[in-house]
């Protein structure tokens, strides 16, 4: 499934979680780092007026679908993948990393929460080893030079999993620099994921994720902020469906 924006071609090459565990085993085990994103819609309208966001999305080595109008727009395209949230990857990668003895790194959100992520993270995955936890400060840029401390801050901690949970388009752009200031690190950017972790989140119900309908509650749970941000998502689906529709050539 592919996303072009002008010379950005974006494409999900993860199908789905097995493929994705295994790509990131074969890394781990060749000393090879990553950049992972998990797309969703609010990344695709994001990317349509986002230059740089489009410049650092095309240099993620892994790419997933992070939301059910992803997977349905991948069938649209006769190209089908599967729902790979990026919330639900942080203890299989962790787990992951505790097999292959692969130090993890923890960037993103609040002292408070990194803290307690890691201590759930920690109670979920015996023998999974946090060397690093970085809480950025508010207005934390990306490509400043603070971006590149912190780079060789996980590069020295010796973490070859950096899980980060900056937003977009914060985090993949952090990710892309990541591939050339520390090249052995995978960065996966897992968004809230560290926060429903810790608590400072509340994730949808296992019911509601069932039926695919974790974007309303989530709208519910917030409207003032979502609602016009799913109005914007919304407002975008007809253009992807058509241009879905164009791959199956």
């Amino acid at each position: 499934m592919n996303f072009a924006y002008g010379p950005a071609l974006i494409r999900v090459n993860m199908p789905d979680r097995p493929a994705l565990l295994a790509e990131v085993t074969r890394r781990f085990r060749a000393g090879q780092g990553f950049a992972l994103a998990t797309i969703n819609l609010d990344h695709l309208v994001k990317l349509r007026g986002d230059r740089a966001f489009r410049d650092a999305y095309a240099a993620q080595d892994l790419v997933v679908a992070d939301g059910n109008p992803i997977v349905w727009l991948s069938r649209l395209a006769r190209r089908p993948v599967g729902l790979v949230t990026g919330s639900d990857l942080v203890v299989p990668l962790a787990e992951l990393a505790a097999a292959e003895e692969v130090d993890i790194a923890l960037v993103g959100t609040t002292d408070a929460a990194l803290a307690a992520a890691a201590g759930d993270i920690a109670r979920r995955v015996p023998g999974c080893r946090i060397v690093l936890r970085i809480a950025p400060p508010m207005g934390f840029d990306p490509d400043g030079e603070a971006a590149r401390d912190l780079l060789r801050r996980v590069r020295d901690s010796g973490a070859r999993l950096c899980f980060l949970a900056l937003g977009a388009p914060r985090q993949e752009r952090l990710a892309a620099r990541g591939r050339q200031e520390a090249p052995e690190v995978g960065f996966a950017s897992i968004g809230a994921g560290l926060d429903f972790l810790a608590g400072n989140q509340r994730r949808a119900p296992e019911w509601v994720r069932r039926i695919a309908m974790e974007w309303a509650w989530r709208m519910l749970s917030a409207p003032k902020r979502l609602v016009p941000r799913y109005a914007r998502c919304a407002a975008i689906l007809p253009a992807e469906a058509v241009a879905a529709l164009r791959q199956r050539r």
